[in-house]
């Protein structure tokens, strides 16, 4: 069995590196002699031409900066600018250029250069995320035959989507160099597979193959997920070292964890969450939101546009409904510790998840596992989460929708404790047989 080498846009760093993927794939790179290999995070006028190692860790970890150039037309350019929009169904937001589209493929190819010089031919590949989609392509190109797999976290665009993209057939030709192609909801697999046959030109097989000359990738969902039990475990822990004030609260509490971002629905919660107060008077004072939005992206005008958006809109609901005892929103614009997330998840009424489009949404699961098995809030979401697909047990919402929206609050707010148990019952099953470990074997499984 040869070695696992995973690529990802950023490398974890850290002497313990953390984070829910490091999770999934820490024990096949750990047990393969993995590697796992992405950029440093660092800008410089001259990258070096090879791989840098980074010290310590449970497995091996190579990176490699980026030149400004890379930083602004590969990063903020090709990938953040339309690909991101792109598969978000925002075509609305793309901002093609040329110099973009050079230097993504260029950025590629010198990965791909870097990688042909340590690989070795019994390794699996396995490439994660939009950033590095020609990767595979440009290996074969260099006469590489390892198997090679490649797993999308975001959505997959609709093929009439894809038509905005100039270059729609080439990537249709770069997915077509992977054995299996990942992605996280059958919606996803829909979505690609008829723009394979629609745009690339490619043949639909049977069993999800698909074949485009010269090679047939296979095509499927392997839907991310979470380590349940251990998350479980954390949220019990960290409850009690919350605010007396929060722990503690007589009013109810609601709960969004969301990047500013526009693909969030962070706006369209605010309008939401202010159409229940419009129409449900009795539960002023008594529930209240706590929205947490690390930004993102700053300096990019969509992503500055959001910030601009959502704080116009906490600020009015607050000014028409608070009193010097309650705010009915407290806007967070800074990142967390995941531990204090578990805790306030675990604390909160109600979950928000109401993405405009996710490819997954882990805050779903994890606000699920959170909660107290005895006495469990109740999840919000959006349709159009692909963790829809899996946890139909939750209240699911249009987000477009504000009426319906403030009519889910009202019925979380109110749904007796036998049903919020049964509801929970069922999700945590689901999320404790299709854990992280399952995800990673599956696909690894169905690669090799």
């Amino acid at each position: 069995m040869g070695r696992l080498i995973c690529l990802s846009n950023r490398i974890p760093l850290g002497p313990t590196p953390s984070g829910g993927l490091v999770v999934a794939l820490g024990d096949a790179l750990t047990e393969r002699g993995g590697i796992w290999i992405g950029t440093s995070g660092n800008v410089s006028d001259t990258p070096e031409q090879s791989l840098k190692e980074i010290e310590g860790g449970p497995f091996r970890r190579l990176c490699f900066d980026l030149s400004p150039e890379e930083q602004a037309n590969y990063y903020h350019g090709y990938a953040n600018s339309v690909l991101w929009p792109l598969f978000h169904g925002r075509t609305d937001l793309l901002d093609i250029r040329g110099e973009y589209l050079a230097t993504y493929k260029e950025t590629n190819r010198r990965l791909a250069k870097l990688l042909l010089a340590m690989l070795e031919p019994d390794d699996r590949i396995w490439v994660h995320d939009f950033h590095l989609l020609p990767l595979a392509y440009d290996l074969r190109q260099l006469g590489a035959k390892n198997r090679m797999g490649f797993f999308l976290h975001t959505p997959f665009p609709t093929p009439l989507a894809l038509q905005a993209l100039p270059n729609g057939a080439e990537l249709c030709q770069w997915l077509a160099a992977y054995e299996l192609v990942g992605l996280q909801a059958e919606r996803d697999v829909k979505n690609c597979t008829d723009a394979m046959v629609e745009i690339g030109g490619a043949s639909e097989l049977s069993g999800g193959f698909v074949h485009l000359a010269p090679r047939q990738p296979r095509i499927a969902a392997f839907p991310i997920a979470i380590d349940a039990r251990d998350f479980a475990e954390l949220a019990a822990a960290e409850i009690d070292k919350l605010p007396a004030g929060i722990r503690k609260a007589e009013r109810r509490l609601m709960v969004g964890v969301d990047r500013l971002d526009y693909t969030k629905g962070v706006p369209q919660r605010f309008r939401a969450f202010g159409e229940f107060l419009a129409r449900q008077e009795d539960w002023h004072r008594h529930v209240s939101l706590i929205q947490i939005s690390p930004p993102t992206r700053e300096g990019v005008a969509a992503y500055d546009s959001i910030r601009a958006e959502t704080e116009s809109l906490s600020g009015p609901i607050n000014g028409t409904y608070a009193d010097i005892t309650w705010a009915p929103i407290r806007f967070i614009n800074r990142p967390v510790p995941r531990e204090m997330l578990a805790g306030l998840y675990r604390a909160a009424d109600i979950g928000l998840v109401t993405p405009l489009m996710d490819g997954m949404n882990l805050v779903a699961k994890e606000y699920v596992a959170a909660q107290d098995p005895a006495n469990p809030g109740v999840l919000i979401l959006s349709q159009f989460a692909g963790a829809a697909e899996q946890m139909g047990e939750a209240l699911i919402v249009n987000p477009h929708d504000p009426e319906q929206m403030a009519g889910a609050m009202l019925t979380a707010l109110t749904m007796p404790l036998a049903e919020r148990r049964r509801r929970h019952e069922a999700l945590m099953t689901t999320l404790s047989r299709r854990d992280v470990h399952w995800w990673s074997r599956g696909f690894l499984t169905a690669l090799g």
